[in-house]
């Protein structure tokens, strides 16, 4: 589960991490009112789960009351990626100095937390969270004991940070270390962690991702998920211990297992297709769960096709056949569906679907085949 910008900064607050001065609205004219009382030049920011909100015309200066008004209803108006806006963050506009990257999250490879930090902020989060970390100066945590001073002064030596801040960046870093702890987060990021030409570091943006799993202990965040999550189709997906993500494309990918996911987002990328979604149903999955995650796909009008591809492990094929079929039968829509089943039923599966409106493949590569089949094959596969 994903926090907004403006719940984070909240958290950030509350933990004595500084931030800008700055309040959320859904009203242009108490945009107009806030950035009175905070004092131009302020930025609005629309407030939606989504990379690129600037390049969207999501993060707007204004340099006076008016131009916020204009500019806050401008963006609440809008769709950013096709989300609607239905907040806005209204931040005085700080001067950057220098700016420095702060993240703590999960090294898998090490099964251990790191706290990773860069010189600049023009990095995105997502391009260093999902990576190994490579060009990135990081130290190792260890969850017994926790992120030490010594640790925080050597990754801050290793990236030139100035001397004079380094009190305050061992309070940024202890209070971001108490959060990813008591939040139960995946991760914990600050981008850009900036000293202003006025003297003031703090923390302008950042992602809080927290961790699905700690719902009994988070209960009271995961209540209000509706307003940390980016569309109702990634709500539905959680309300059925589904992981949803979206994506720019025309082709459904459904699929149980991370792994199993995105293999066939690789390969139909690789083929030159473009995936719609990314779609893991997880490891167990029953009828009704897999009616379901087809219907999330059936319904989005951006989907001309549908890659479904299941493993019987702990899942039974020919329980996710029923949600099939059910599925196709009660949609409306009647869009091309490719399925590949394996292991477990996955001989009664097929039997099943057998006269039906479904195409069954044996392997992913025909899968990709058949979807270019029913809705034309990308230019670089027509070349070839």
């Amino acid at each position: 589960m994903k926090l907004q910008e403006y719940q984070l900064k909240n958290i950030f607050r509350q933990n004595g991490i500084p931030v800008p001065d700055g309040q959320v609205t859904s009203f242009a004219r108490e945009a107009k009112r806030i950035s009175e009382v905070i004092g131009t030049p302020v930025v609005v920011k629309a407030q939606v789960l989504s990379e690129g909100r600037g390049m969207s015309g999501g993060i707007r200066l204004a340099r006076t009351p008016e131009e916020t008004e204009e500019f806050a209803s401008e963006i609440l108006a809008s769709r950013i990626n096709d989300m609607p806006v239905s907040k806005v963050l209204i931040d005085e506009a700080v001067t950057i100095n220098e700016e420095y990257y702060l993240l703590i999250t999960y090294d898998r490879a090490e099964q251990i937390p790191v706290l990773v930090m860069y010189d600049t902020g023009s990095l995105y989060i997502e391009t260093a969270a999902n990576s190994l970390y490579e060009n990135l100066e990081r130290v190792k945590i260890d969850p017994l004991i926790g992120l030490q001073k010594f640790q925080i002064y050597d990754l801050a030596s290793r990236c030139n940070f100035p001397q004079r801040y380094m009190r305050k960046l061992f309070e940024v870093c202890k209070q971001m270390w108490k959060i990813f702890c008591d939040l139960d987060a995946l991760l914990v990021a600050i981008n850009p962690l900036a000293i202003s030409t006025d003297g003031r570091m703090m923390a302008l943006d950042g992602k809080i991702t927290l961790d699905d799993n700690a719902f009994f202990r988070q209960q009271a965040l995961f209540d209000t998920q509706l307003g940390f999550i980016s569309n109702m189709t990634e709500y539905e997906a959680q309300k059925y211990g589904m992981c949803y993500f979206r994506m720019d494309g025309n082709i459904g990918i459904l699929a149980n297992g991370a792994g199993l996911t995105m293999s066939c987002i690789d390969y139909l990328r690789h083929r030159g297709g473009r995936p719609a979604n990314y779609l893991d149903m997880g490891g167990s999955v029953h009828d009704q769960k897999a009616e379901k995650a087809l219907r999330l796909l059936y319904e989005d009008p951006r989907v001309d096709a549908i890659i479904m591809n299941i493993y019987g492990g702990k899942t039974h094929c020919d329980r996710v056949a029923e949600g099939l079929m059910r599925s196709i039968s009660s949609n409306k829509r009647k869009i091309p569906t490719i399925v590949r089943f394996s292991g477990t039923n996955a001989d009664i599966a097929l039997e099943m679907l057998k006269g039906s409106l479904v195409a069954t493949v044996p392997d992913l590569p025909e899968a990709v085949d058949k979807v270019f089949e029913f809705i034309g094959a990308p230019a670089n596969e027509r070349i070839n």
